[in-house]
């Protein structure tokens, strides 16, 4: 066909979703059109995204001193919960910008072997040189064996801390994250965060777009700092 992604795959999990509750299965693997990428859905239809089966292979790999430098490398895009699972087991994550072509550079760079993004791409370099959802997806079905615990259990290494992210476009030749105004938001934001979230503004690279982007687990104050943010750039833009 035309799309092969058309309300399918990694991108639109869920119709597999519904078919795993239809069929009673036990997981289903959702991949995208070239198969790099991979979302995983347990039991009961939720959807686990990139962070989880990081995570879970992440803790597994180190327990069998498999991690190289103790160290995932993953986006700044990854959620803050990944983060503090890994910290809490003396692991590191080592954010880049978004893309894999990132990921693995410092991957590369470092010799760490393990990393990826949150929509999906898992890059093992012990087995592979860019993200294969195949693979990935039989990780997970290797720890469902060597475990016994349903998807379920094993797609929720941690508890995503609630993130919220606005897309504000602007016209050509404005550069709104220029305006005093928005610089003081973005500034009155990162202070209400400190110690208790994290805040990431950053302009598109394919689209004139500015992507306002914070978590928090206090959603009150999230969708606050968030709207604060994007209407000073909308009214800069």
């Amino acid at each position: 066909g035309l799309n092969i992604n058309d309300n399918c795959g990694s991108t639109r999990p869920q119709a597999a979703a519904e078919a795993v509750l239809a069929h009673g299965a036990d997981v289903g693997i959702c991949l995208d059109g070239d198969a790099d990428r991979v979302i995983l859905i347990d039991e009961t239809g939720a959807v686990a995204d990139g962070d989880q089966l990081m995570a879970l292979m992440a803790a597994r790999w180190a327990e069998e001193g498999r991690l190289s430098g103790g160290t995932l490398v993953a986006t700044v895009m990854s959620n803050l919960g990944l983060e503090r699972f890994l910290d809490a087991r003396g692991l590191r994550l080592e954010r880049t910008k978004v893309g894999d072509r990132y990921v693995v550079e410092a991957m590369r760079a470092n010799g760490w072997n393990l990393g990826g993004e949150q929509s999906g791409h898992i890059v093992m370099t012990d087995y592979a040189t860019t993200g294969d959802g195949l693979m990935a997806g039989l990780q997970f079905l290797a720890e469902m064996v060597r475990t016994g615990q349903p998807a379920s259990t094993l797609a929720r290494s941690f508890e995503p801390v609630p993130q919220l992210l606005k897309n504000v476009r602007f016209a050509s030749g404005s550069a709104p994250l220029d305006s005093t105004r928005v610089r003081s938001a973005i500034a009155e934001a990162e202070a209400a965060l400190t110690g208790h979230g994290r805040l990431l503004i950053r302009k598109s690279g394919t689209e004139p777009l500015i992507r306002v982007m914070a978590e928090c687990e206090d959603e009150a104050l999230l969708a606050r700092l968030v709207d604060g943010i994007v209407a000073e750039v909308e009214a800069a833009a």
